[in-house]
Formats: C-alpha cells, structure tokens, sequence
C-alpha cells in the first residue's frame, strides 16, 4: 500500500497529536484514579460522573465547550494570549488538548483498577516498618499500578487516533495543521473518486486501533492474572 505525501503527513500528525495528547494526560489520569480509588470525600460520586462525561456527551459539546474555555475571550485562552501569546486555536496543539480530554475517561479508569486491585495490607506493613507515604508510593503502589498506567496509555492513544468530533469543532480542519486521519477520512469521503484513498486511510487507522486494542487487552491479562496469582 503506497501513501502519497500528503498522507504521510496525515499519518505523521496524528501519530503527534494523539502521543501529545495521551502523555500530556497520563499525570492527570493517575491522579485521578488514585483519588477515586482512594479517596473518601464529599463529592466523590459527583467527581467520579464529571470524569466519565466525555464518555456520553456529544463529542461536539466537547468541542464547544474547549472554544468557550480556550478562545480569545475565554478563561484559560485570554490567559494564554496576554501572559504567553501563544493560542491553541487551530493548532495542533488544540486537537491534541481535544483528544486527551475524550481519552481521559478511558485513562482513568484503566489506572483506577489497577490501583485498587493494589493490596492495602502491602502499604501498611510497610508503614508500620517506618516507610513514609512517598516512599510506599514509589516503591510499591506506583510499581504494582504500571500495568494498569501502560493499559490507560494504549487506551488513550488508540482513542485519540480516533478522535474526531470535538476536535473538528474545536480546531477546524486544517491541512498540515488539525487534519488529523480521521478528519482526513472524512474529507476525503466529500470528493468524488477520493474511494482509494478513503481506503488506505482507514486501514491505517484501523491497524493502528487495532494493535494499540491487542496490547491492551494483553496488558489486562497480565494485570487479572498478576492479581489472581497475589489473591492465591
């Protein structure tokens, strides 16, 4: 299968985009599910359905609502512009803020899981030992979690390679810019005899989906059976 060029650069922007954007949102995913594994305070159901919006929300909101807050005359981009001049209006850096926000739902709750099948009983008798919290956190929660972490950060990619409505309301679409592959799928599905390269398209796309969905699942194995394996 032979790409053009501009293909290319599809495939090259999305692969940045959807990296930006799961690493950018990895810090902010585990914090997440730790304080929803946790956590016990007031509002933490309320926190837990804020978290998961993106999930059943209209990816368009999303998108509306990210021009609300990162436009010239919103909250978070009237900030960018006067202290920083930068804007993430029709960049890629917005299509990347756009797919780490639709991904974030996924991240957490992969790394959610993975914190509470966490044995307490490990922290504690390590505390009673004198450890302090950071070191446990380092050395014990932080280890036995990366499955769940590497699961969340496959999860994350693969839904960002698939992002689409939000960040085509939010940041347009862009050749060279925020033409991301699936935005380019679309657009090319609007040409007459555009058909051969709505196919090399998605297949790429698909592949990618589908290798980041098999390692995931493959992760997941390895985390059910690690903790089988601690229960027994």
């Amino acid at each position: 299968m032979m790409l053009s060029a501009d293909e290319w650069d599809i495939v090259r922007l999305s692969l940045k985009v959807s990296l930006a954007a799961v690493l950018t949102t990895l810090p902010f995913a585990f914090a997440l599910g730790w304080l929803l594994a946790r956590g016990r305070f007031p509002g933490k159901l309320l926190l837990d359905a804020a978290v998961h919006l993106p999930l059943v929300l209209p990816p368009v909101v999303i998108g509306w609502l990210l021009l609300l807050a990162f436009g010239p005359a919103g909250p978070v981009g009237g900030l960018l512009e006067r202290w920083l001049g930068f804007t993430v209006m029709f960049r890629w850096t917005g299509a990347a803020i756009a797919a780490g926000i639709m991904a974030l739902p996924l991240m957490v709750r992969a790394i959610r899981l993975s914190i509470e099948a966490v044995d307490h009983r490990i922290e504690d008798a390590a505390r009673t030992l004198g450890a302090s919290p950071a070191y446990c956190f380092w050395t014990i929660l932080l280890p036995l979690s990366l499955p769940g972490v590497a699961t969340a950060f496959i999860l994350g990619f693969a839904r960002s390679i698939g992002e689409f409505g939000a960040t085509i309301t939010f940041v347009s679409n862009i050749p060279g810019e925020t033409r991301t592959l699936s935005i380019a799928i679309y657009s090319a599905l609007q040409i007459p005899g555009a058909d051969a390269a709505v196919w090399r398209l998605a297949l790429i796309s698909i592949g990618l989906s589908l290798g980041a969905l098999l390692i995931s699942e493959a992760l997941s194995r390895r985390l059910r059976s690690g903790r089988s394996g601690h229960v027994l």
